[in-house]
């Protein structure tokens, strides 16, 4: 029955209220489709962003995924693997809807086959890394902080390396890809233009962040425990040591009373001892020193290879080329507590990035010597004494008997930085060591140096190429493009040119000693020179198998000296050829520091 009264019939309730002119209908069902919409559009997303997903095309699935499997991402201790997402999709939404449209063009190249076969992945795979590195670089390698953060990276569960170079990263604007590349698919670094490179990883200073004092508190507490560790290290190897020495003497001490006993006509049955040297042996140089009383500085020695002054400057070859040559960092920064690791892999035959730096091996050479230096001066003279153990004899399978130089068991050489250098400081005698000496990848060879006439007759080269300083060359090929050869040893300036380098000081002052006690004093400028510095030297091995060298020279010296004066801190090397070796085949300590009465040097020389 109809109303009488004439009104309109009451609406529901649904339709009477409004909000924003909207019935409220209206407006619950939008949402619970947006609900909808949303919960289907992110479900979506987050399906796109699984390995599944990702590895469901043959491309995917065929190339890069193989790579991965195995890498740190991928199995780790801590058990949990990175996806393809975690490395190449932003986790904020903004972000990560910008990847998702740009991805789309991904799909395209899909359709059209532009990386369906092997051979065109191949063809496209430098520009695809690229794309990656350019945009982690851009946004501070933001996937890489999802899982790792500076602030949380404590330098006491890190190698030496990283924590050094984690730090360096830090205060100068260094972000992840700039190192990390190639640790979950090929590395393309050393396929990529070298100034591509280096503008790409040049530091941001928009990325520079503060060191947490958690960092720098964890930093202290490693230093302080290494430190312990390795006066621990030393006081054994000093017990150990002295043992040995009492056990010498005792033997000594024996076969005097059994001299002195026939002498006396009286024999005993005491046993026969060694040989009057050995580690305490006295001798003619230095014989005013009072050894005993001068602290000793241990020194590890390791064996480099065929790394080359060119090898360590290159970033394809060596990971801290960028350090080095941009940052200014030492070579001892990197790597002075990893020798024992680094001369080990060496030596077997391996240690390069993308090829070997020890082409010819020594079966059962050592890739270490431990060596103790102690050095002293007067008014006159600068005097030291290196000590290290034999190790017998391994033979090298490449040279006829075994011995590449048999003639001299044993070589000491001590190089003095001088003035000018480029790096010299840095990296100490590396700076003569070339890609071209005799021994090493480019070696030229008899015939070529030959052929070369005048520049043979300047370097007075024969059949080999000596150590040689960049600074006495016109132009160094540090990057073998167009299959260049590394190095310059036919690139040498003219004598007037050589000589104010001379002049300057701008060379490496060079000492050198043989098993039989004889020396040479000179210096390493465009070749190596012998001049008639003067310089006193012995050497012997002791009964106790250990090697005792002592050497001296005058404070000032001569020509192609480096004048030594009091509180100046210099880089110095020292280099072992142990077992009959010659030319590259030694071992060499780090760029090392040394001073007269500076204790803030790692050697401090005393006066006496």
């Amino acid at each position: 029955m109809s109303q009488t009264n004439g009104s309109d019939p009451k609406k529901p309730i649904w339709r009477r209220y409004f909000l924003w002119g909207m019935p409220l209908a209206g407006i619950a069902g939008v949402f619970v489709a947006g609900i909808i919409f949303w919960g289907g559009f992110n479900t979506a997303m987050e399906a796109t962003n699984t390995k599944d997903f990702c590895i469901s095309c043959h491309e995917m699935e065929d190339f890069v995924y193989q790579e991965y499997k195995g890498t740190i991402h991928d199995v780790n201790r801590s058990g949990v693997g990175a996806v393809c997402s975690d490395c190449h999709v932003p986790k904020d939404w903004t972000h990560k809807m910008i990847r998702k449209v740009k991805a789309s063009k991904e799909l395209w190249g899909k359709l059209v086959g532009t990386i369906n076969t092997e051979e065109k992945f191949e063809a496209k795979r430098l520009h695809l890394a690229m794309n990656e590195w350019e945009r982690m670089k851009n946004s501070d390698s933001r996937e890489c902080r999802n899982c790792h953060n500076f602030q949380s990276m404590m330098p006491e569960f890190q190698a030496p390396r990283a924590r050094q170079q984690h730090l360096n990263a830090m205060e100068t604007g260094q972000t992840c890809i700039d190192c990390h590349k190639g640790i979950a698919h090929s590395d393309l670094r050393d396929r990529a233009d070298e100034e591509y490179l280096e503008a790409l990883e040049a530091p941001n200073p928009k990325f520079i962040r503060e060191v947490p004092q958690a960092y720098l508190e964890s930093l202290a507490r490693i230093e302080a425990q290494e430190a312990e560790e390795d006066a621990a290290r030393k006081a054994e190897s000093d017990a150990a040591q002295a043992r040995v020495m009492a056990a010498v003497e005792a033997a000594r001490t024996d076969e005097r009373a059994k001299v002195e006993a026939e002498m006396a006509g009286t024999a005993t049955d005491a046993p026969a001892g060694g040989d009057a040297g050995g580690a305490s042996a006295g001798g003619t140089v230095g014989a005013n020193v009072d050894w005993d009383a001068v602290a000793s500085t241990d020194m590890t020695l390791f064996y480099p290879g065929q790394a080359s002054f060119e090898w360590v400057q290159n970033g394809k070859t060596h990971g801290g080329a960028r350090p080095l040559t941009k940052g200014g960092d030492a070579c001892s920064t990197c790597h002075a507590k990893e020798l024992e690791a680094i001369g080990d892999k060496i030596v077997a035959g391996g240690g390069g990035k993308n090829d070997e730096l020890e082409p010819t091996p020594i079966p059962g050479k050592r890739g270490t010597i431990a060596a103790s230096l102690k050095a002293a001066y007067d008014d006159e003279n600068v005097y030291f004494r290196l000590q290290w153990m034999d190790a017998g004899h391994t033979p090298a399978p490449f040279v006829d008997g075994g011995k590449m130089d048999p003639d001299n068991q044993i070589k000491v050489g001590m190089m003095i930085t001088g003035t000018g250098i480029e790096m010299g400081e840095q990296v100490g005698c590396w700076a003569t060591c070339h890609a071209d000496n005799t021994y090493m990848p480019f070696d030229p060879g008899a015939d070529a140096i030959a052929a070369s006439g005048d520049i043979a007759t300047q370097l007075q080269a024969d059949k080999t190429i000596t150590k040689y300083l960049a600074e006495s060359r016109t132009d160094i090929e540090l990057k073998g493009r167009g299959d260049k050869p590394l190095g310059g040893w036919d690139k040498v300036k003219d004598q007037a040119e050589i000589d104010q380098l001379l002049a300057d000081g701008t060379f490496m002052d060079l000492m050198r000693v043989y098993a039989d006690g004889t020396a040479e004093n000179g210096y390493l400028l465009q070749n190596r020179t012998v001049n008639e510095g003067e310089m006193a030297a012995e050497a012997n091995l002791g009964a106790d198998g250990t090697w005792t060298v002592t050497f001296s020279r005058p404070l000032a010296g001569g020509e192609g000296d480096v004048a030594l004066e009091a509180g100046k801190i210099y880089t110095v090397g020292f280099a072992i050829h142990d077992d009959f070796t010659a030319a590259r085949f030694h071992h060499v300590t780090l760029n090392t520091s040394l001073a007269l009465d500076n204790a803030e040097a790692a050697i401090n020389v005393v006066k006496q």
